[in-house]
């Protein structure tokens, strides 16, 4: 068979280049071993966003009570979650399979592997394509420890029939933090075991304590240290720690980071290069260093988002079309982290002006939101903005608290389009809000 353009991977990037190339008039293909949908859609933002909101309930009734409501049973019943986050997913993935039949693109439900550089192995069918894009995204990173044969990943988790009365989760990034509040607001006994304290490498410091100790207030037993082996015994699996403690538990869910899934492709028979953790190195255009073959996504390592892999898509496509030429701008994209209550940022760090050399000035406000008072709960929110000293352009956003990442997004807007500390304060507040906060802070911290 052959095709203008083959894609490997049914994720967000594989499916929007494919569509808008078929939609262009080209003839597309697309292998997806797994399901359409890629890991946004099936096993990660998604189905993670909906275990979000059923987890925060049980704080919510707590809060509630404050308020005058009676105390509301928060006996939850995971079965029920489970199955109407199969119908959800199961809903989105026929929406992708529709979209990719009706634009035309012809879908193959098998694994593909490159030969040459424009030929695919795709099931017993051998397909030859001038262009070949590869979107084969990320997949679970499990650390070597004695025993992991016990460990789970993020995966498995939303595949769970029943959620086990006692969880731990290993690591101190997004994914971890996020399950851990989950398992916990959905009546687990959680453990989170992280090596590098505060949480949220990479993110702002501030943000990274504020997460940290809200995390802790709101009963996520937390250790900071590592496992140096799990053995699986009668009563549970016993991790035995770097600190001495063993730690009995029934389930241990590793969110240790991801690695590019490059692995079995034929990357090697086609000349591709590949960097030091199997990422496909591109250029801007997401070009190879083999000409026809291109590839988008978190297979790339670059900026692992769907919103990223789309606009790399966007961008590849119009590339392959002869098109202009937009590269994704990765320094303003926005990011946030569904822990409870959600961060959120865009822009630079305090650590990044300091490693580039930059003069700055950082506003900052931390305050207890309005509901947590007659709620009775403790929780501040913390908003940041780091401003460029001369010229007072803002470098950087960030904020822990609630609506964290609704707030964001719409100041990434204005980061994008260059906003400046003068524009916040000719803005006018809407009040009584979180957000005006960033429109009200007007003297540098100390």
């Amino acid at each position: 068979m052959n095709f203008d353009v083959f894609v490997i991977g049914g994720g967000s990037g594989g499916v929007r280049a494919s569509r808008k190339l078929a939609a262009a008039g080209l003839k597309v293909g697309l292998a997806e071993e797994y399901r359409l949908g890629g890991t946004c859609v099936i096993r990660g933002c998604v189905p993670k966003k909906l275990f979000v909101y059923a987890s925060e309930f049980s704080a919510t009734f707590q809060d509630a009570v404050g308020f005058g409501w009676p105390e509301v049973s928060s006996n939850h019943r995971y079965q029920l979650l489970k199955r109407a986050k199969d119908k959800e997913i199961a809903r989105l993935e026929s929406l992708y399979d529709g979209l990719l039949e009706r634009h035309g693109v012809i879908t193959f439900a098998s694994r593909a592997k490159l030969l040459d550089k424009n030929t695919i192995q795709c099931g017993n069918e051998t397909i030859a394509a001038k262009h070949i894009i590869i979107a084969t995204g990320g997949t679970p990173f499990i650390p070597p420890i004695p025993g992991n044969e016990h460990l789970q990943s993020s995966n498995e988790v939303f595949e769970w029939d029943n959620l086990p009365d006692r969880i731990a989760i290993i690591g101190g990034g997004y994914i971890a933090i996020e399950f851990a509040q989950i398992f916990l607001g959905l009546g687990a006994s959680t453990s989170l075991i992280f090596r590098t304290a505060p949480l949220l490498r990479g993110f702002d410091d501030d943000i990274r304590v504020s997460v940290t100790e809200t995390a802790k207030s709101r009963g996520l037993d937390m250790k900071n240290t590592t496992v140096e082996e799990i053995t699986k015994k009668a009563d549970g699996l016993h991790l035995k720690l770097k600190t001495g403690e063993t730690l009995i538990v029934d389930a241990v869910v590793a969110a240790t980071g991801r690695s590019a899934n490059t692995s079995n492709l034929g990357l090697d028979k086609a000349g591709v290069t590949l960097g030091k953790r199997g990422e496909i190195i591109v250029d801007k255009q997401s070009k190879t260093n083999v000409d026809g073959i291109y590839a988008v996504g978190d297979c790339t390592a670059r900026m692992e988002l769907t919103p990223v892999a789309i606009r790399e898509a966007n961008e590849l496509v119009s590339h392959i079309l002869g098109g202009p030429s937009n590269p994704v701008d990765y320094d303003s994209v926005p990011t946030a982290v569904f822990c409870q209550p959600p961060a959120a940022a865009v822009g630079m760090t305090e650590q990044d002006c300091v490693k580039k050399g930059i003069d700055f000035t950082v506003y900052q406000a931390k305050f207890r939101p309005m509901k947590n008072t007659l709620a009775g709960r403790d929780e501040k929110a913390l908003l940041k903005l780091i401003v460029e000293t001369k010229g007072e352009k803002v470098l950087g956003i960030h904020m822990h608290g609630p609506d964290a990442p609704e707030i964001i997004q719409s100041l990434a807007v204005a980061i994008t389009a260059g906003l400046t500390k003068k524009s916040l304060d000719d803005t006018i507040a809407l009040h009584p809000s979180t957000a005006e906060e960033f429109v009200l802070m007007s003297t540098p911290r100390s």
